[in-house]
């Protein structure tokens, strides 16, 4: 990074233990895997990695232990154009973990030890706080401490910096973080969770995000996986269709739509036409194997054939 950053993700980092079987088990059931990868992710590094890929300057806060797999973790960081330079190592927790199931149809499991990413603490942050000030965007989610979160949000609000918040995992969460958020992007379990309304058919999509807005945010968009994803702000209330393509794995897919619609937030982009672009990258996402393996870089982005589009 050679100046202030466009982007500070505020985050979890996970190495991934990935597990390719035919299908995902039931309670009780032992399957054998067909292929076992190690890779990288928690759903701020992987947003991290995406935002840089796509050429923004990111910047991460985030946590890992002093263990081999957080040295791996900074290694990959330092590979992906991601300065370590913000991220701590606890001396007292590991580096955090995922074991991620993925079936034959590119559907997965995941079962997360969060280890340091659970030490992320306001002191942290407030440490970082002329870089958060000087940022454009400051993205969070839910795998660190909320305590984080809301420090990290006061001080953008405070600078006029933009916040997106990306309430994944599905949690509750204090109001005052959703007031906090001018973006807010969830899926449906998650837009439930924050609403106490479920998603039962897209007629109810408009009243729900319209419900959550209610809640603080200027902006929602929920994403609705092959249905595309629903925008709503002040003057856009539609569905934007996701683009058609062979699912191979969606691990890591909502972390590239967050992420990619946060650089085109940043690039100034209309929001309707930073929709499209954060579904395109998403595409060429879930059409390929592994996580932040799967994720395009600007160029593969750019020239990219959508389909049904000639070549």
């Amino acid at each position: 990074m050679t100046g202030s950053p466009d982007i500070v993700i505020l985050g979890s980092t996970n190495v991934d233990l990935i597990f390719r079987v035919e299908h995902l088990p039931k309670p009780g059931e032992t399957v054998l895997s067909q292929a076992f990868e190690q890779q990288f992710g928690g759903k701020g590094g992987n947003q991290a990695v995406v935002a840089a890929r796509l050429g923004a300057e990111t910047a991460l806060i985030s946590r890992v232990g002093a263990d081999d797999y957080g040295a791996a973790a900074l290694r990959h960081y330092l590979a992906n154009k991601v300065p370590t330079l913000y991220i701590g190592q606890d001396e007292t927790a590991p580096t955090g973990l995922a074991c991620i199931t993925v079936d034959a149809r590119g559907n997965n499991a995941i079962v997360v030890a969060p280890g340091a990413n659970l030490t992320l603490r306001p002191e942290h942050v407030l440490g970082q706080a002329h870089m958060i000030a000087s940022a454009r965007l400051i993205i969070a989610q839910l795998e660190i401490p909320m305590e984080a979160i809301i420090e990290a949000f006061r001080l953008a609000r405070g600078a006029g910096a933009a916040t997106m918040l990306n309430a994944a995992p599905a949690l509750a969460m204090p109001d005052e973080l959703l007031g906090l958020t001018d973006v807010c992007i969830v899926n449906e379990p998650e837009v439930e969770q924050l609403t106490g309304q479920a998603i039962v058919d897209q007629t109810q999509v408009k009243e729900i995000a319209q419900a959550l807005r209610r809640m603080g945010p200027s902006m929602v968009v929920v994403t609705l996986g092959a249905n595309g994803a629903w925008i709503e702000d002040d003057s856009l209330s539609m569905r934007v269709p996701a683009l058609k393509v062979n699912a191979v794995d969606t691990t890591g897919a909502g972390d590239a739509f967050t992420a990619a619609f946060g650089v085109a937030f940043c690039e100034r982009r209309p929001p309707l036409e930073a929709v499209r672009w954060a579904n395109r990258v998403a595409a060429l996402t879930v059409a390929r194997p592994g996580t932040q393996s799967s994720f395009p870089n600007r160029w593969e982005v750019d020239t990219w054939n959508e389909p049904g589009q000639p070549g």
